[in-house]
């Protein structure tokens, strides 16, 4: 483990007193129902109220399956906007430091890649299934709550767990922002990291992307996402055959049933019919590598030889694509492995790369990193550690380090031409 990686495990648990909570519902605690059981994650009522109303909140213990821990904080039910606009509603966990002093808030967004509820932040954070990337995220969390950021972690896929899909997962990680403004009594004024890595990258540079228009208000003073998505028709080739990625192809198709309800039994074979039945409920920790002979090819049937060639999937990437919704206009730092001539085993460095040069030539201030012969999982360290210090920049008004001058022109953003 590296120093940064020991740090913050360290200072997970040496949070020996906590804050108190504002008290308004039972504490979940550990064995509570996953969230898709819970009542409290549901939302009957009128929804005609402002994007990041808390409609209800309730007290939580920051905890893993198998220890507990002095750290209190709670969980908001606030409104949100899914990808077609309309009212919808998720939960945020809002975790408070111990150090007094301003506010300042660190949207972290946690990869947690999920089809299923169990996975859901929330529940991870308050003792529910956990998996090596969440304990991971959760040390990292710590480390942010030891240094005095007060941090909010939302359930930024929904209710219905749609992994992948970009404005509503950037509205979610934005309304939450707010929501926990709201509920801290704080000014929308109050100063907002944002962070996540792989899956968490999407609320991350989404959030980035929409908030000029979508939360315009907020104080963002820098955002850091790393191991992007750019463009799911560029990963799609790449992961096709692989051991170790190959399960996130019916895992993706899934995600775009529920977001935009496609008729699946239009294109796919019966081998991927059985397989997205298979990965309907599971986290990426079950489904990533448990398919090492799946391929795309495999995914449909005659006439198809590629789900790239079926008009609502490639509408569906198209739709996805970073950098093609807005502008961003706060400090970027973006950040990819580079193991192999493509990417880092699932992600495409030159789409970032790509997306660093786009923004550039738009003037946002970017600062891009790329870890050359490391891979996805291997990324994640070097990227929370640049991304803390880049973040502790922000928040003092430090100056930023953007090195456009020599980001190369990395891959085109132009969607793929629906067949």
């Amino acid at each position: 483990m590296s120093r940064v990686g020991k740090g913050l495990v360290v200072a997970l648990i040496s949070f020996v007193v906590c804050t108190s909570a504002y008290v308004a519902q039972a504490d979940p605690g550990p064995g509570s129902p996953i969230p898709a059981n819970d009542p409290f994650y549901s939302w009957d009522g009128s929804l005609d109220v402002s994007p990041g109303t808390v409609l209800r909140s309730r007290p939580m213990t920051f905890a893993t399956p198998t220890q507990t821990t002095p750290i209190k904080g709670d969980q908001v039910l606030y409104r949100t906007t899914d990808q077609q606009g309309d009212g919808v509603v998720t939960v945020a966990t809002v975790l408070r430091p111990l150090i007094p002093g301003p506010t300042k808030i660190v949207s972290y967004h946690m990869a947690y890649d999920a089809l299923g509820s169990q996975c859901d932040p929330s529940y991870t954070l308050s003792g529910g299934a956990t998996s090596p990337i969440a304990g991971a995220e959760q040390a990292v969390i710590a480390g942010y709550l030891a240094a005095g950021y007060t941090v909010v972690a939302p359930d930024y896929e929904g209710e219905d767990l749609e992994w992948t899909i970009g404005r509503q997962s950037g509205y979610a990680a934005l309304d939450g922002v707010r929501a926990a403004q709201s509920f801290l009594q704080v000014p929308s004024s109050t100063p907002v990291g944002m962070i996540g890595y792989s899956g968490g990258s999407v609320p991350t540079q989404w959030g980035a992307e929409v908030a000029p228009q979508y939360a315009p208000e907020l104080n963002i003073v820098g955002v850091a996402a790393g191991g992007l998505p750019v463009d799911l028709a560029h990963n799609l080739p790449y992961v096709s055959g692989s051991a170790q990625w190959a399960g996130v192809i019916p895992a993706l198709i899934v995600a775009y049933q529920r977001a935009y309800g496609l008729d699946t039994s239009t294109f796919l074979s019966e081998y991927g019919a059985q397989v997205i039945d298979q990965v309907d409920q599971e986290c990426i920790a079950q489904f990533a590598d448990d398919y090492p002979t799946l391929t795309d090819a495999s995914m449909v049937k005659a006439p198809y030889t590629s789900l790239l060639d079926v008009p609502e999937v490639v509408a569906a990437i198209d739709d996805n694509i970073m950098g093609s919704q807005g502008t961003p206009t706060i400090p970027l730092f973006l950040a990819v492995g580079h193991a192999d001539p493509i990417g880092d085993t699932v992600m495409i460095t030159a789409d970032v790369e790509g997306l660093a040069h786009e923004y550039c030539g738009r003037g946002v201030d970017v600062q891009y990193s790329q870890y050359d012969g490391l891979t996805h999982g291997e990324a994640f360290p070097p990227f929370e550690a640049q991304g803390l210090q880049f973040l502790t920049e922000r928040f003092a008004g430090g100056p930023t380090h953007s090195n456009c001058a020599v980001i190369g022109p990395g891959n085109s953003l132009a969607p793929t031409p629906i067949p």
